[in-house]
C-alpha cells in the first residue's frame, strides 16, 4: 500500500495515463505542483477546464479549435481547393509553423495501423470523401508520416480518391536540412534522388 496521501496518488494515477509519462515521472510532476506553492496547480486547471470547454472538432476539416468551422477553414484567404490530409492536429500545426502552405487541411485522427485494430473506418476518412464530393478540389495533398502506417494509409487514400478527377500528391520526403548523408538510410537517400527538384 503506497504511503502517499490519497489526493497525491489520485493526481499520481491522473498524470500516468497522460502519454509518455510512468509512475516516477507522474512523481515528480506531483511533487512540483504542491512545491509551488498551489499556484501551478490553479493554472493548470484552469487551462484544463478551459481545454474542456472551448475546444471542439471542426466539423469540416476534423482539426481542433475553438470555433466550428475553425479558424483556417473559415479563413478567406486560404485557398479552398487544396486539401492537405494529416494525420494528427498536431502534423496540421507543424506545417503551419512553417508559414509555407497556403490551402486548407484534413486531418484523420490517426492512420491505418490493423495491429492496434484500427482500419480506414476509425478514421476520418469517409469524412474526406464526402468532402470531396460535395467540393471537389484541385488537389489533395496527402501528408501522412514517412512510416509504414502513414504510407498505407496514403496508398489507401490515393486508391479511394482515384477515378475522381483530383489531382492527388504526396509531400517530397528526403534529407532534413543540416544531415550528413553518411548517416540517412537507404529509404530516405531512395525516396531523396526520387523528390528531387532542379535548380
Amino acid at each position: 500500500m503506497s504511503s502517499h496521501p490519497t489526493a497525491f496518488r489520485n493526481l499520481m494515477e491522473e498524470l500516468k495515463k497522460l502519454p509518455g509519462i510512468g509512475p516516477k515521472a507522474a512523481e515528480r510532476l506531483a511533487f512540483y505542483l504542491i512545491r509551488d506553492g498551489g499556484e501551478s496547480v490553479e493554472r493548470l486547471a484552469r487551462a484544463l477546464l478551459a481545454l474542456k470547454e472551448k475546444i471542439r472538432c471542426c466539423s469540416v476539416c476534423c482539426s481542433i479549435g475553438e470555433s466550428d468551422p475553425c479558424g483556417i477553414c473559415s479563413d478567406p484567404n486560404r485557398d479552398q481547393g487544396v486539401i492537405c490530409v494529416v494525420e494528427d492536429p498536431q502534423d496540421l500545426f507543424a506545417i503551419e509553423r512553417a508559414s509555407e502552405f497556403k490551402g486548407v487541411y484534413h486531418v484523420l485522427m490517426g492512420a491505418i495501423t490493423p495491429l492496434e485494430g484500427i482500419g480506414p473506418e476509425s478514421l476520418k476518412i469517409a469524412e474526406l470523401l464526402a468532402r470531396t464530393e460535395k467540393n471537389p478540389p484541385r488537389e489533395i495533398i496527402l501528408a501522412t508520416n514517412p512510416t509504414m502506417e502513414g504510407e498505407a494509409t496514403a496508398v489507401y487514400l490515393a486508391r479511394k480518391l482515384k477515378g475522381r478527377g483530383l489531382k492527388i500528391t504526396r509531400i517530397a520526403r528526403g534529407l532534413p536540412i543540416g544531415a550528413n548523408l553518411e548517416y540517412a538510410d537507404e529509404i530516405t537517400l531512395m525516396k531523396s534522388f526520387q523528390g528531387r527538384t532542379e535548380l
